[in-house]
C-alpha cells in the first residue's frame, strides 16, 4: 500500500469529524498517541509497539488531511538521490 492510499482511507473514514475537531485538538490527540508509542517502545510487547506505530501514523495522516498536506509528496525529499533534509551533527 502506498502512503497516499492509506491517507485516503483515513480521510474517507474520519476527515469530516477531524475537521470539526480542528487542528489544535487533533494535534493533541496525535501527541497523546506519540506518548503511548514512547511507552510501548520502552517495553517488550511487540504487538503493542505495532499497534502504537499504526495509531501514530493514522493520526499523522489525519493531521495531514485536515491541513491539506499530501504525505507521499512531502516524503519525496527522502526518496530521491539527494540528501535534502539530512542535517549533519
Amino acid at each position: 500500500m502506498h502512503i497516499s492510499e492509506f491517507q485516503r482511507i483515513i480521510a474517507k473514514k474520519y476527515k469530516k469529524r477531524d475537521q470539526q475537531r480542528g487542528t489544535p485538538a487533533t494535534f493533541m490527540w496525535f501527541i497523546e498517541e506519540v506518548g503511548e508509542l514512547a511507552t510501548a517502545l520502552a517495553g517488550s510487547d511487540q504487538e503493542n509497539k505495532e499497534e502504537e506505530f499504526a495509531d501514530v501514523f493514522a493520526w499523522l495522516c489525519t493531521l495531514a488531511n485536515i491541513t491539506d498536506v499530501d504525505l507521499e509528496k512531502a516524503c519525496d525529499k527522502y526518496t530521491g538521490d539527494s540528501v535534502e533534509g539530512f542535517k549533519p551533527k
